[in-house]
């Protein structure tokens, strides 16, 4: 009779290597708990790695107390998606994925999703759902998550390239999607995700789990705070890169209807 410690041992070597990376810049205040929150996962299998573009706030004195748990570099980037890259080419997990320098990891994540591609050999790719926090890290935006979450059940390629219903930190792929599909467009700043969901479900059906797997930080220092707008101009740039005609009518369309709801989200 296999004993319950050799059941866990061999639940244990089935879980996929996961790699995390996470781009940095002056992220002094929100870094540690970035990093608690994956670390506190206690996943067995995990590879974490920080990319810092040359930090000149006490972000390194912060990751440096984490030198026995995870990897860093610090060097200046060519930004966002090019640190994002760098990292994906120096790991080597099963799954991959980044988690920005204000984002967190909701307790039991790692362990959901290295369990749901253990048992679903055919998934290439992951998402969840994800709670948009404020610099205090109280809850925010309901209403756009809520509304991210309708779009997010229904899980249809020709919805995603009308609007990005899929939360970046809630997104997990395996390295052979990444090996098909590429690396992240360096050229975009603020919709390289959303570019990057869009050639993932050209190739692989997105798989869901209906939990909460992120917290998604929102502040006045964030892209996603501060430069809104310009994030739904890039993303109409990206579909119109890769479609024509409804897709690209009704894309705008929504663009109009979702910058009311943030414009009343804002007030």
């Amino acid at each position: 009779m296999i004993s319950t410690l050799a059941k866990y041992e061999k639940t244990i070597m089935e879980l996929p290597k996961i790699s995390i990376i996470t781009p940095s810049l002056n992220q002094g205040l929100f870094i540690e708990e970035t990093i608690q929150s994956v670390l506190s996962q206690d996943y067995p299998n995990l590879e974490y790695l920080i990319v810092d573009g040359g930090s000149t706030d006490d972000t390194m004195q912060i990751v440096s107390k984490y030198n026995a748990h995870l990897f860093w570099i610090s060097e200046k980037d060519n930004g966002q998606a090019a640190a994002i890259n760098k990292g994906l080419r120096l790991v080597d997990g099963d799954i991959v994925t980044f988690l920005n320098s204000d984002d967190l990891y909701q307790p039991g994540t790692l362990m959901a999703v290295g369990e749901f591609f253990a048992s679903h050999a055919e998934a290439n790719w992951l998402t969840g759902l994800c709670i948009n926090i404020d610099q205090s890290g109280n809850e925010i935006r309901q209403c756009i998550r809520l509304y991210k979450n309708f779009w997010l059940r229904w899980n249809n390629h020709s919805i995603l390239q009308v609007l990005n219903y899929i939360s970046q930190p809630s997104t997990f792929w395996k390295r052979s999607a990444m090996n098909k599909v590429g690396y992240l467009n360096e050229q975009l700043h603020y919709t390289m995700d959303y570019d990057y969901w869009l050639r993932l479900g050209q190739h692989y059906p997105l798989h869901v789990l209906d939990r909460n797997l992120a917290k998604f930080r929102i502040h006045s220092n964030s892209k996603s705070g501060a430069t809104t707008y310009r994030q739904f101009d890039e993303e109409l740039q990206v579909v119109e890169q890769y479609y024509t005609g409804l897709p690209i009518f009704l894309h705008r369309i929504h663009r109009a209807i979702t910058i009311k709801i943030y414009q009343q989200e804002l007030k």
